[in-house]
């Protein structure tokens, strides 16, 4: 996003803050890379050279805002009384837990000095245009990156719920953090000179795939781009959604669907929401003949690893079983990464430099 503004515009004053191996050259906009998805001391200080740039900004300015997803990791100022380290434990707490990126996000705002509008309010009295890119089901502009540039209406006892609720203990700095959320409401004057604007989001990648299937011939029916939930349950439903279709085809069918399956940690296995959706797929299809699947995050990392996610198709298990591999329990431990390098059926895409969510295709062959 940094190098296209500079292409527009020339060279930028500014900071960009993205994750490892993802950095463009730029002429004038700084880039900085820090640790996603659990934030480290370089977003730390970059975040604070952000914030120094806004200030003692007049009305005669202008502040461009380039967030995608993320944003929430990368954009890191903890509140008042809390430190780095309270930030990365509440973060790799919640997302163990199996937390949708709305409930995440919600504790993370209100955590925070730079979410929930406050990067908008640093910039007032500037006039700030932000343009987004959307990595959440529903593309709210309050949630992608836990809306820096957006109002938020949601209190701090509704992040004490959602931690209660995911079995996180409290500590007493968090506690007495929430108890002094400064998250920016919808409505206050120092969002009266911001706007956002989401210019992508995951349902163009579903249309771009329906229409190159189309291109070949292929039926194509899109089950959503908002989709949430476990990913083994998620892929239970699909693999029972495949299945009733599979009989009445007359020709190729391929069911596409976006959104962010989550992944509730049982065992310490490598693993992330779209190779274990994969896996509980090939395990519920059970080696039906003609149904191939490929699921990936669109930003080329799926979890923690450099690793955008898998395929499968009718052979999946056979083989794992001639290499003496139990998916049930691989399953079991959350270690689908390691089952599909064995197989050498993961998907590596590298830096996809955007991320617009969860990419799944299910392509169905009629029966012979």
């Amino acid at each position: 996003m940094a190098e296209a503004v500079e292409a527009a515009w020339g060279p930028c004053e500014g900071v960009v803050i993205t994750r490892d191996g993802y950095q463009r050259p730029c002429r004038g906009i700084e880039i900085v890379t820090a640790r996603h998805p659990v934030p480290d001391a370089r977003g730390l200080e970059a975040t604070a050279r952000m914030l120094a740039l806004l200030d003692g900004l007049g009305p005669q300015d202008m502040v461009l805002a380039l967030i995608s997803g993320g944003a929430s990791a990368l954009l890191v100022a903890p509140a008042p009384g809390l430190t780095l380290a309270d930030k990365q434990a509440v973060n790799a707490g919640l997302l163990a837990s199996g937390a949708p990126i709305g409930e995440m996000n919600l504790v993370r705002k209100h955590l925070s000095r730079v979410k929930g509008g406050q990067l908008a309010a640093a910039a007032y009295p500037a006039r700030l245009l932000a343009l987004a890119i959307s990595d959440v089901p529903g593309d709210d502009p309050a949630v992608i990156g836990s809306g820096p540039t957006v109002g938020e209406a949601t209190r701090p006892v509704q992040a004490l719920a959602v931690l209660a609720a995911r079995g996180f203990p409290v500590p007493d700095a968090v506690r007495a953090a929430l108890a002094k959320s400064s998250v920016v409401a919808p409505g206050d004057p120092r969002l009266a000179r911001s706007e956002t604007r989401v210019i992508a989001a995951p349902a163009q990648s579903l249309a771009a795939a329906a229409e190159l299937a189309r291109k070949r011939g292929i039926a194509v029916e899109i089950l959503g781009d908002a989709i949430e939930g476990e990913a083994r349950a998620v892929a239970g439903r699909m693999a029972a959604a495949a299945q009733a279709r599979q009989p009445g085809l007359t020709a190729p069918l391929l069911l596409l669907s976006g959104g962010e399956v989550t992944v509730t940690r049982r065992g310490t296995g490598l693993g992330g929401p779209n190779a274990e959706f994969c896996l509980a797929l090939a395990l519920a299809l059970q080696g039906q003949n003609g149904i191939h699947a490929l699921a990936c995050d669109t930003d080329g990392v799926d979890g923690a690893a450099e690793v955008a996610g898998a395929v499968i198709g009718p052979d999946t298990l056979t083989r794992a079983a001639a290499l003496g591999l139990d998916p049930q329990a691989m399953l079991n431990t959350n270690d689908s990464h390691s089952f599909f390098a064995a197989l050498g059926d993961q998907v590596i895409s590298g830096p996809t430099l955007t991320n617009v969510n969860d990419f799944r295709a299910i392509l169905i062959a009629p029966l012979a």
